[in-house]
């Protein structure tokens, strides 16, 4: 799949001041890993947009109702303007190629009484396991009833329709009754492996099993010759140290933010 072109918003005088990846997010228009320009190449900066104050005002002047992923300063400028926070997030590569997982991440088994499946099930039975992981007061907990929960997240993600298709190389982790108790949903984000959800039921114990699945996951996507793995960890969520030590390396910080509907 390849990666989507980039938009390029000009002013009312044709000036490049904008340039995003689209998408779609909460169910808005999506302008992703957005930047400010500085106006043509040779030419003069942008006036309309060359401080975090007055791109904030040209983005919600420009693209009012849309979700905007950028600069932390200008996530804040937006935020100081009206905007709602959604997201501060870090995004994290792992280099397969570069630094290969170790022989013996491939194929280890799961803990006594735990088995690992393919990412195959129905959204309704991730959903205990996945509400858990992200309980009230975690920085990723998801205010809406199960059913929302189901229809807006769990749903479209397995479907493929969030980030793009699941890929094979994710992972859930069973008990003995069969029962989901953690897992982990790779998908193709316009060509690049992509780390979309990492949860486990820390009620049923099994520390560490998330790190498990994520080290097989590594370990399978690199024998299928995958070159990069990549994921995003909202600050302030304690995982980050566990990807750290496997290998993911900070690459971008941002933050997301809904830009008030027009007046």
């Amino acid at each position: 799949m390849a990666e989507p072109d980039r938009v390029i918003r000009r002013d009312g005088e044709g000036v490049p001041a904008l340039s995003y990846l689209p998408g779609v997010r909460e169910g808005r228009p999506w302008a992703d890993l957005l930047e400010v320009l500085d106006g043509p190449a040779g030419g003069p900066a942008n006036s309309r947009v060359n401080s975090p104050a007055a791109a904030a005002a040209f983005i919600r002047a420009e693209l009012p109702g849309w979700v905007v992923s950028g600069a932390p300063e200008l996530g804040r400028e937006l935020a100081a303007q009206g905007a709602t926070v959604l997201r501060h997030a870090h995004t994290m590569r792992r280099d397969l190629r570069a630094d290969p997982p170790p022989a013996d991440w491939a194929g280890a088994p799961l803990r006594e009484g735990v088995r690992a499946v393919p990412n195959d099930r129905a959204p309704e039975e991730l959903l205990p396991a996945w509400r858990a992981a992200f309980a009230p007061g975690h920085v990723d907990h998801f205010p809406g009833d199960d059913a929302r929960a189901v229809a807006e997240r769990l749903g479209p993600l397995l479907a493929g329709k969030v980030i793009g298709p699941v890929l094979p190389s994710g992972l859930l982790a069973v008990d003995a009754e069969d029962r989901v108790i953690a897992g982990l949903t790779l998908t193709d984000r316009d060509g690049r492996p992509w780390v979309a959800e990492v949860f486990r039921d820390p009620g049923r114990g099994y520390r560490g099993l998330g790190g498990d699945l994520l080290r097989l996951a590594v370990a399978d996507l690199a024998a299928r010759g995958g070159e990069h793995l990549t994921l995003v960890v909202s600050e302030g969520n304690p995982a980050r140290r566990l990807y750290e030590s496997l290998g993911f390396d900070l690459v971008q910080t941002s933050l997301t933010v809904l830009v008030p509907d027009a007046d």
